[in-house]
Order: C-alpha cells, then sequence, then structure tokens
C-alpha cells in the first residue's frame, strides 16, 4: 500500500512513517519545516521522500495521514481532499499496527518516552521486539512477536489502541484544551485499561492512577509501602541511581541507571516489571539497564568547558520541576539556569500558577515568546509568556537575538526546556561560549 503523511518531521508522525516503510508500504510525506530535524535520520535511512511544496504527484490508491498541527484549511490538506484520497487518523492507523503483534502500550502524563525507551532497549538486547517511541524513532520486523508503543492521551488518541498489556505512569491534568476535567481524563484511562487484554501495572504513589476503574489484573508500584512492588534504598551515586525493587516481602533484586531523578527511578521500576512479565531474566534486565541512554532530548547532556548543557522535553510544569530536582541531585553544586520555551497558549494559561511554582526552584529563568504549531493566540487574548515570567523574580525574555544574556553563565548547568524545538538557542549559546 502507499501512505503520504502529512507532518512527517513530528515525533509521532515520523515513527509511523517508518513503521508503514518497515511493514513494506510505499510511504513519502510533506512538512512545512524545511530546516533539518532530529527525526529525519530514520526517514532519510529508509528513503522515505519529503516534500515541502505542492508541485510533486500524488497516486490516487495512496492513503493519507496528517498530524493535528496541520488543520483543514492547510494548502496540503486542502490539495489531498481535492485530489479525492482516502484520508484516514493517525492514531486510527496506528490502532490497526497494535492488533498485528503482542502489544506493550505505556501510557501516563509524563514518563512515556523514557519508560518506553528502557523497555524497548531491554527487549532489544534480549529476545527482539518493534517499536514505536514518540521522539521520531520507529521499527518494525515481521519476525518480532513483541510491539512496544508510547500511547499518548492527547485528543483520546490511545482509545484505538488494543494492547496485551499495559504501563500508566501517572495521571494528572494535562492537555485540558481536550478534556473538561481530571474526572474526564481518569475516566478515559479507564478505558485505555479497558482495552487491554492482560495486565496493568501502575504506579501506585499517584493517587489517580488509583482511581482507574477497571476489571483487569493491576499491578501497583512505587516508593510507598502500600504497592504491591515497592522502592527502597535509594542510593544516587555518580554513575546514576541505584535503588532495591521489593514484590510483596522478597526481594527481587538491586538495579542501577545511568540517569537521575526519583522520575527515573519510577519509570525503570514499571520497565523492569513488564520485561519481567515477559519472562526476561532479571541479570539481563539489570545490564541493560546499566547501558540504558535516554531517549532523544529527554536529559540530553553536554559539556562545554566547564558548561553542562542539558536539551530536555520537559513542557508540563510537573515535568519541569521533576527534570530540575534530578539536575540538581546530580549537579549539587552548581547554579542552575533554566531557558523554557511555552509551546501553547492554553497550557500557558491553565498551569500559570504551577510553572512559576517549577521554574522558580532554578537559580535564574529566561523564557521565550509563546511556539505555537496548533493554536492561535488571538484564541487566548492577553496569554503571552508575562503571565509566568512577571510573578518569577529576576526572570527575563530571551530570543536567538539576545541569547547572548547567557554570556556569564560559563560555570553553570544550563537547561532548555520545551517540547518545541530549541536547537537555534542552544547553538546560538555555544557560539557565545565560543567568544
Amino acid at each position: 500500500m502507499k501512505y503520504y503523511c502529512i507532518g512527517i518531521k513530528g515525533t509521532g508522525m515520523a515513527s509511523l512513517a517508518q513503521i508503514l516503510s518497515d511493514l513494506g508500504n510505499e510511504v513519502s510525506g510533506y512538512d512545512d519545516a524545511k530546516e533539518y530535524k532530529f527525526t529525519q535520520k530514520g526517514l532519510e535511512e529508509r528513503n522515505i521522500p519529503i516534500y515541502y511544496d505542492q508541485a510533486h504527484d500524488i497516486d490516487k490508491d495512496t492513503i493519507v495521514t496528517y498530524s493535528v498541527a496541520f488543520k483543514e484549511d492547510h494548502k496540503e490538506m486542502k490539495r489531498v481532499k481535492e485530489l479525492g484520497l482516502t484520508i484516514k487518523k493517525y492514531n486510527e492507523i496506528v490502532g490497526e499496527i497494535t492488533e498485528m503483534f503482542n502489544t506493550i502500550s505505556v501510557a501516563g502524563t509524563h514518563g512515556k518516552t523514557s519508560t518506553s525507551s528502557m523497555i524497548r532497549h531491554i527487549l532489544q538486547n534480549s529476545v527482539g521486539c518493534n517499536y514505536f517511541v514518540g521522539a521520531g524513532d520507529g521499527f518494525v520486523s515481521k519476525d518480532n512477536k513483541i510491539f512496544v508503543i508510547e500511547s499518548d492521551e492527547f485528543n483520546k488518541h490511545f482509545l484505538t489502541y488494543r494492547p496485551t498489556n499495559s504501563i500508566i505512569t501517572n495521571m494528572e491534568e494535562e492537555h485540558m484544551e481536550c478534556y473538561k476535567d481530571l474526572n474526564d481524563i481518569i475516566d478515559t484511562f479507564s478505558q485505555f485499561a479497558n482495552h487491554t487484554k492482560e495486565e496493568i501495572i501502575l504506579c501506585g504513589d499517584n493517587k489517580n492512577c488509583r482511581k482507574i476503574k477497571t476489571d483487569k489484573k493491576l499491578c501497583f508500584y512505587g516508593f510507598n509501602e502500600d504497592n504491591d512492588v515497592v522502592i527502597r534504598n535509594i542510593n544516587t551515586k555518580e554513575e546514576g541511581e541505584e535503588f532495591d525493587i521489593y514484590i510483596g516481602k522478597e526481594k527481587y533484586g538491586t538495579f542501577l541507571i545511568p540517569v537521575f531523578g526519583e522520575h527515573m527511578i519510577l519509570n525503570s521500576a514499571a520497565a523492569i516489571l513488564m520485561c519481567k512479565k515477559y519472562g526476561i531474566d532479571k541479570e539481563i534486565i539489570k545490564e541493560n539497564l546499566k547501558t540504558f541512554k535516554n531517549a532523544n532530548r529527554r536529559f540530553a547532556e553536554e559539556k562545554i568547558g566547564n558548561t553542562i548543557i542539558i536539551d530536555d522535553y520537559a513542557h508540563h510544569p510537573t515535568e519541569i520541576r521533576e527534570t530540575l530536582k534530578a539536575v540538581k541531585r546530580k549537579y549539587k553544586d552548581r547554579r542552575v539556569v533554566v531557558v523554557f520555551k511555552p509551546n501553547t497558549y492554553s497550557r500557558t494559561k491553565d498551569f500559570t500558577e504551577e510553572f512559576v511554582n517549577s521554574l522558580s526552584t532554578a537559580d535564574k529563568v529566561y523564557l521565550t515568546e509563546i511556539d505555537s504549531n496548533r493554536e492561535k493566540q488571538s484564541d487566548y487574548p492577553g496569554v503571552t509568556s508575562h503571565l509566568i515570567l512577571d510573578r518569577i523574580s529576576g526572570g527575563e525574555i530571551i530570543s536567538e537575538e539576545t541569547i547572548d544574556k547567557l554570556k556569564d553563565e560559563k560555570d553553570s548547568v544550563v537547561c532548555f526546556m520545551s517540547c518545541a524545538y530549541v536547537n537555534h538557542l542552544i547553538d546560538g549559546f555555544k557560539e557565545v561560549l565560543k567568544k
């Protein structure tokens, strides 16, 4: 079959395009963004064409799928409709793929990418697996029986998935442009849980996970003693986090992960339990966790001279708070600076107070103006980065043109955070350091 992916450089769409290609389909795509993005690597390896205008022909038997960032009035969306092509929603196609394999579905407000990446890493190096991780990374071989998928709750996409086993890392308010309230989020995750064929592994420390409504088999993990699986004896070492896993009253093992933060310990506990369920030997799990490298733009570190640069996907107040906590666990005596690019007007409006509290844990805060590819500022009058910034002591606006404001931070840990691309800001900062 032939597929045409509009918004093909997006992390989810790039992953889907790669998988469709691996399944033997003819795949091509369109994107507005002509600059290079890290998601192109897998597309280029498969020789998937990317178009930036309307000069190319599209065969009549092509199935079109699209990113939600592309509205109906976009010129390429109009063109494929005028051509009379079959158009299918992104999540419908993904749902069809989940039914082809023994699928492990990783859902949750936060931690989906890191948790699914850990499971993928362990399974790839043991029994083999297919994967769809929302960091622009997807792969399928028909020889593999297991499929690991990061399962996004945005627009309730994951309700089309039919997993064999699932993980729910946590639940809290997010994507409130898609949900009525927290109860709506919990109800939607409950529907997702009920689509799971066998077992759901959940973080029992998260009070909302305890409210899940399902008759499926549940396993709760976390730091609290009322969980089925308890994490104990945490030891932050130079090379990462070390901790014990207890299943019931029995110690299952001691594990070391080369990443930092309590949120990463929780993610790894979920990954350990899922791999155990699939029969992976404990020693194989241990050894592979030691060599785990986090997904693209998850606490990605680079050292230039005495400056530590961190590029992280954090875009929700909870993610920002946990990432900054992890930075401080690893770099206890360093000044921590955050450069945050807010991605949507709705999230800025809904979580202003929470953003102020999370960002204020840094020693210095810079914000860019809001960068949104799926919302219009005219729909959110008065919503700008100053809603947050004006309530943070010493906070400043920064841009690519004013990146030299960071010139005195050569001995600091500078964290660039956003689900939007911040490469140009990081590149600009590197030029400042060179000078």
